[in-house]
């Protein structure tokens, strides 16, 4: 029986910017990507594979799930997430355990980044 096995295994986002969605998360997360044709790339560097796919051309769908990054020094990543074009969507708040803020990409994905 494979340990992956109920695991997750791959994350994919609805992509309608490849070049911006390249240099917004290799800019404020150190991401690499791997092109697979003008309308797929996949990603590493994050934590788990993934890949951004514009193929049906489709918008991030508000109400999703809520992917959640970490960042050990969460000002400091607002600066990043910014600095590369992603809009801060939820400024710095505390939840049970942390605190984190929510941003969207230049694909429209809302995305959190949360700390201790």
């Amino acid at each position: 029986m494979s340990t992956n096995n109920n695991h997750i295994n791959y994350i994919e986002f609805p992509m309608l910017r490849n070049s911006e969605t390249k240099t917004f998360y290799t800019q404020a997360f150190g991401w690499s990507f791997t092109d697979w044709g003008p309308d797929y790339i996949s990603f590493a560097g994050a934590g788990v594979e993934g890949g951004f796919n514009g193929l049906d051309g489709d918008n991030a769908a508000a109400g999703g799930v809520l992917v959640v990054l970490y960042a050990d020094d969460l000002a400091q990543k607002v600066d990043d997430v910014t600095a590369a074009g992603g809009t801060i969507i939820k400024a710095i708040y505390e939840f049970p355990g942390g605190r984190r803020f929510h941003f969207q990409d230049p694909n429209g994905n809302e995305l959190a980044v949360w700390s201790e």
